[in-house]
C-alpha cells in the first residue's frame, strides 16, 4: 500500500506563491501517475492537475489553474509537487494528492488565499 503525506500548505496573499509537496512510502512510486485535487468548504473535490508515471512527461490542468499552477514529480525522493503561482482567494482550499489507479490518498493541506 502506498501511503502519501503532503505538506507545503498555508496563509499567502494574492499574487503570492507556494510550493506544495507530497511524499510517498514504497519502492514503485514511479509507476503510478499522480493527481493533485482540491476541496473547498461547500464545494465538491475537483482535479487540479495530473502526471503521468516514469518521467511524468505528461501533465494535465484544470481550466483554472492552467498557466499558473505546475506539477512535477522527483522519482528519486518519491515525491510529486505542485507549484503554485498568482494565487487567488478563489483557491483556497484543502489540497490533496492521490495515486489514481490504487485510489490512495494523503491527508491534505489547507491552502489559504487572503489579504
Amino acid at each position: 500500500q502506498v501511503q502519501l503525506v503532503e505538506s507545503g500548505g498555508g496563509l499567502v496573499q494574492p499574487g503570492g506563491s507556494l510550493r506544495l509537496s507530497c511524499a510517498a512510502s514504497g519502492s514503485t512510486f514511479s509507476i503510478y501517475t499522480m493527481g493533485w485535487y482540491r476541496q473547498a468548504p461547500g464545494k465538491q473535490r475537483e482535479l487540479v492537475a495530473t502526471i503521468s508515471s516514469g518521467s511524468g512527461s505528461i501533465t494535465n490542468y484544470a481550466d483554472s489553474v492552467k498557466g499558473r499552477f505546475t506539477i512535477s514529480r522527483d522519482n528519486a525522493k518519491n515525491t510529486v509537487y505542485l507549484q503554485m503561482n498568482s494565487l487567488k482567494p478563489e483557491d483556497t482550499a484543502v489540497y490533496y494528492c492521490r495515486c489514481i489507479v490504487r485510489d490512495y490518498w494523503g491527508q491534505g493541506t489547507q491552502v489559504t488565499v487572503s489579504s
